[in-house]
């Protein structure tokens, strides 16, 4: 029997991202701001206008800052508030984790999460990756319940770097929960990652650079504080990518 051909879920921060990947196929978008430090919570006014334009499901990110993933009690508040607001904004659902400072899943806090998303969709994001013990940790979020997958690249940089880790929790989980790939994944490794294990989903960016239509520019100031990245390039994802590696996915199943 054939297997299904997996869902491509791509990592957004603009409108225009968004609908460069519905255009390319995805199958539904997560929607981030600040992707510089792995994505936060966007604007409700950008989630708005996402929504609107956006006919595919639209999962946003709960992450009120960079960094850990273990939060004080006004972050988690924070959080709490942002789930109830995108709630009501209509989206499909919401992306987030919670960890210990022990490094396991913060599985109370997480119940909590969940219980206020209800009936949004969940999924449990790259927080996996930062886990001690990534296998305890996928029977700590199954335990949850109501969330639907884990974004992970395998507890390493990348999906490929990570690829014997996901195999393995991509057995464990059975049909319990989608074990989601999702990091450094392209057109030159795909096929070597479909090829060693069958996935329901994969998260990608598909992104490419555009030029700023800017006609002056200030080229002696720059406005990040880690890099020096040109303020007249703009990162968006490529349709043309997206289906590039729809297209190579599509070779691995019936």
């Amino acid at each position: 029997m054939s297997k299904p051909k997996p869902k491509f879920e791509v990592c957004v921060d603009s409108v225009i991202s968004a609908i460069h990947a519905e255009n390319g196929g995805a199958s539904r978008v997560e929607l981030c701001d600040n992707l510089v430090e792995g994505g936060t919570t966007p604007s409700s006014g950008m989630i708005s206008m996402v929504l609107k334009r956006l006919k595919i499901p639209v999962m946003v990110m709960i992450r009120p800052r960079g960094g850990d993933f273990c939060y004080s009690e006004e972050e988690f508040e924070v959080m709490c508030l942002d789930i109830q607001h995108v709630k009501i904004l209509g989206a499909h659902g919401v992306v987030f984790g919670v960890l210990k400072p022990d490094g396991s899943v913060d599985v109370e806090r997480v119940t909590k999460l969940v219980e206020v998303a209800s009936p949004m969709k969940v999924t449990f994001h790259r927080a996996f990756d930062m886990t001690n013990d990534p296998f305890k940790a996928l029977n700590d979020i199954i335990s949850i319940g109501n969330i639907q997958r884990i974004l992970t690249s395998g507890c390493d940089s990348t999906v490929l770097e990570g690829l014997e880790i996901i195999v393995q929790l991509v057995k464990q989980a059975q049909d319990q929960i989608i074990i989601m790939p999702g990091g450094g994944i392209r057109e030159s490794n795909i096929s070597r990652i479909l090829a060693t294990t069958y996935l329901q989903e994969i998260h990608v960016s598909a992104s490419t650079t555009m030029p700023s239509t800017m006609i002056h520019k200030t080229l002696n100031i720059h406005m990040g504080k880690a890099f020096y990245n040109s303020e007249y390039l703009i990162n968006a994802v490529s349709g043309e990518r997206l289906m590039k590696m729809i297209d190579i996915a599509s070779r691995f199943t019936g």
